[in-house]
């Protein structure tokens, strides 16, 4: 086998190899009560991935026995999965750039407003049939089922650093002026004008039903969303090199006459 198979044979693993990290990253968003909840963004990386992973093992064998038309397959299809991989990382910078907390004076948590992120994803939320199997996964994972023995007091709680889905999920909104009883039992709101959210907060449900535990829960998919869109930055650097290397090298090879076709010799 001449210098060129191996070398396909070489890049063709690599990309194997590649594809790993890019299913790992869906898996890790599955993982996460969050994403979780969340179905409609994890599923392509993971299917983009384990195209990736079948070609690339295809372009692996048609290299090791010379098999051309295995290779004009897999260089095919890589640059159309190469496309499609670079379009949906650009996706999702697009609709998670926008969106952050507010900081409050005298808290150590962020509040969220549904009406800083991007439409696309407001839409996926504000839709009641997704909304309602949302909040009712957010309810089984228990997301604040901790708060009350982590911070007892006051004081413990003005300082704590929640997460976005507990701020926006499990306590009002500080403008509606409610009362700390504990992490999860507020009373006597002074302000219920003061945002929408106040008068939707209900000790039993907690906020749930709230824009704000949206704009948390949106909040935490951007974070989550952007190591992913970094990783596939990453990778996706790699695959065009690995790409290119594998386009020349199987050019060269078809003038060394080193890939056959139904057994016969290719050039």
């Amino acid at each position: 086998m001449k210098f060129s198979n191996y070398l396909v044979g070489v890049l063709n693993f690599a990309t194997i190899v590649l594809s790993l990290p890019v299913i790992g990253g869906g898996i890790w968003l599955a993982s996460k009560h969050d994403t979780d909840c969340v179905r409609f963004l994890q599923w392509p990386i993971i299917i983009i991935g384990t195209v990736l992973l079948v070609v690339s093992a295809a372009g692996f064998v048609g290299a090791c026995v010379g098999i051309s038309c295995l290779l004009w397959i897999y260089l095919f299809v890589m640059f159309l999965l190469i496309s499609l991989l670079l379009c949906f990382t650009v996706f999702v910078f697009v609709v998670t750039h926008a969106g952050a907390g507010h900081g409050l004076a005298g808290k150590g948590f962020k509040e969220y407003t549904l009406g800083d992120y991007s439409t696309w994803l407001q839409n996926k939320v504000d839709n009641a049939e997704n909304w309602n199997r949302i909040k009712s996964c957010l309810s089984d994972a228990q997301v604040c089922k901790a708060l009350n023995a982590e911070y007892p007091t006051t004081d413990a709680f003005s300082n704590s650093q929640l997460s976005s889905l507990e701020s926006g999920c499990c306590k009002p909104p500080s403008a509606c002026g409610y009362t700390f009883e504990n992490a999860t039992l507020w009373v006597n709101p002074t302000n219920v004008t003061a945002d929408p959210d106040c008068l939707l907060w209900s000790n039993d449900n907690l906020c749930f039903d709230c824009d704000s535990c949206r704009a948390g829960l949106l909040q935490n998919i951007k974070q989550d969303w952007h190591k992913v869109a970094i990783l596939n930055v990453v990778i996706l650097i790699f695959l065009i090199a690995v790409y290119s290397i594998g386009c020349c090298a199987f050019r060269n090879a078809r003038r060394e006459g080193a890939f056959s076709f139904r057994g016969k010799a290719y050039a």
